[in-house]
């Protein structure tokens, strides 16, 4: 589903930019109305027409948080760094702690002194710096380079970010940097950060100015389970294959058993057929072989389903990217995989979210909030349904919950393929 909520006043007392047809201003240029601090100490001011960040907590970063959150937009601002580390947070929320002090987390697009890190976008206290990953954005060192080319030290720069569903981008001086797919979050508020630092000072760590948005509406997932009128749980926009095989509880968790003297797979099938999306499903298994299913299509075979499998094995090909023709035949087989990796992120244990983004032959799995695959498939499927696999000719107990989908439209895929 897809709430579009254009129009109105981004903060109270903006001001709207004729220049740029759609954008409201965020700051006035003579108060920090519609702002608050979160997380640390450091100070913000309006200072000639900026807001000004100083160096002023040893222990906690710090962030001028808009007071309201959004969801899918384009954002402009103008930044100058003047020290330290700073960065542009979105999509993003604060926790609080049992000090009662707070943190903030989400996503950051990166302000630093080294050019060929700024734009890209790190994880505040969410995932950053886990698995040796420092950056969520896997951008390629020829676009880094061209970006890092554009930067203009110790001077005014411009900065973009878009946000549409799962799609977020960047650009630096007008420069595109990263162009990533995530689905952590979809709304949140917007903040500005002084880095913690050793020493505080009261120096200025950045300047930011001219700070203007568009909104482009709100991104929500479509459930596949739901609660009915009579408290019970039920499937919608799908629909089972061996119905004796599946059994909601009454906390919504999906059982799926099946009998290895069973030689079809028990599934549940998408009603619609998909193009281009974001779908994630959360899972336990307990025996046997599963699968989430997408851009599948339909045949008469005990398979069933043919097409691509984000894989559900219980090991290291967990979120590997599997191809069946649907019959005795592999199709292609593994498409992709990441076995090392993968064996870092997945729970030994418990509860794993995997999840597929498929955009135009683009095909990117994510496994517990971690990228394990994101390549260019030229030879895939550009659409087809989405399911979730009980396998056949095996005892399998599966366990699964949070199963959602979000539609990347046409006019999304306009705004994420701009230039």
């Amino acid at each position: 589903m897809r709430a579009w909520v254009m129009g109105g006043l981004a903060l109270a007392g903006a001001v709207a930019l004729g220049a740029e047809e759609g954008f409201v201003s965020l700051f006035d240029g003579k108060t920090l109305e519609g702002w608050e601090r979160r997380g640390g100490q450091s100070t913000y001011a309006v200072e000639e027409g900026t807001i000004a960040g100083r160096f002023n907590d040893a222990r906690r970063n710090s962030f001028l948080c808009t007071k309201r959150p959004y969801g899918d937009f384009i954002l402009r601002l103008e930044f100058k760094l003047e020290g330290g580390n700073s960065g542009v947070q979105f999509r993003s929320a604060a926790r609080r702690h049992a000090d009662q002090t707070e943190s903030v987390f989400g996503y950051q697009a990166e302000i630093a002194g080294d050019p060929k890190v700024t734009a890209r976008i790190y994880d505040e206290g969410r995932r950053g710096f886990k698995f040796g990953r420092t950056w969520l954005d896997n951008t390629e060192p020829a676009v880094i380079e061209r970006s890092a080319a554009a930067y203009k030290q110790g001077d005014w720069n411009r900065l973009e970010i878009q946000c549409v569903g799962p799609s977020i981008r960047t650009w630096l001086n007008d420069v595109p940097v990263v162009n990533f797919f995530d689905g952590e979050s979809f709304s949140g508020f917007i903040g500005l950060q002084v880095h913690a630092v050793k020493e505080p000072d009261g120096k200025v760590c950045a300047r930011w100015r001219n700070i203007r948005i568009k909104e482009l509406g709100a991104s929500q997932w479509t459930p596949f389970f739901a609660k009915g009128t009579d408290g019970r749980f039920a499937l919608q926009h799908a629909r089972f294959v061996l119905p004796d095989d599946w059994s909601f509880r009454d906390d919504g968790v999906l059982v799926g058993k099946h009998r290895a003297d069973e030689k079809r797979d028990g599934l549940v099938v998408s009603d619609k057929v998909y193009s281009d999306f974001i779908v994630r499903v959360s899972y336990q298994l307990f025996g046997g072989n599963s699968a989430l299913y997408f851009r599948a299509e339909e045949v008469n075979t005990p398979w069933l389903l043919k097409g691509f499998q984000n894989e559900i094995q219980g090991g290291a090909k967990d979120s590997a990217l599997w191809h069946t023709a649907g019959d005795k035949t592999p199709g292609r087989g593994w498409v992709a995989q990441d076995d090392e990796f993968i064996l870092k992120v997945r729970n030994a244990e418990g509860w794993n979210t995997t999840c597929t983004v498929a955009y135009g032959d683009r095909i990117v799995e994510i496994l517990n909030g971690q990228r394990t695959i994101d390549i260019i498939d030229p030879l895939c499927e550009k659409s087809g349904k989405v399911g979730l696999q009980l396998h056949g000719s095996a005892d399998v107990e599966m366990w699964f919950k949070d199963f959602e989908i979000l539609e990347i439209t046409p006019e999304m895929k306009a705004l994420i393929d701009r230039k």
